[in-house]
């Protein structure tokens, strides 16, 4: 069963354009690594500052410990500690951020 993630991330002040221009082609080696470690989707929105995550992926946790010292991401990880205001070195157990509410699929509520 595929998980849906939610995460919240902030970039340093001024390092709104160099993120955008480093996600424009992310390079193969870490887009293998991402979909070999159960990655079926990974949507990114900026607003300012803030950044926005939507993660589909088998296993969210075997995903980030399969990743940490994959050769791949490594270097990845170092280029984003330098826009991204909180690094990520893929030391915590996290979870993403808690869902609170979801509009049921389906037909309305009656009313």
């Amino acid at each position: 069963m595929t998980e849906t993630i939610a995460l919240h991330t902030r970039l340093k002040p001024g390092a709104e354009e160099e993120y955008d221009r480093v996600h424009a082609v992310i390079p193969a080696d870490l887009d293998a690594a991402l979909r070999d470690a159960g990655v079926r989707a990974w949507r990114i929105w900026r607003d300012g500052r803030e950044l926005f995550h939507l993660v589909e992926v088998d296993d969210y946790r075997a995903m980030r410990r399969r990743l940490a010292a994959h050769p791949a991401n490594v270097p990845w990880q170092a280029r984003m500690a330098g826009l991204l205001e909180i690094e990520d070195d893929y030391s915590g157990d996290d979870h993403g951020i808690a869902l609170v509410w979801s509009l049921p699929a389906g037909e309305a509520a009656p009313r």
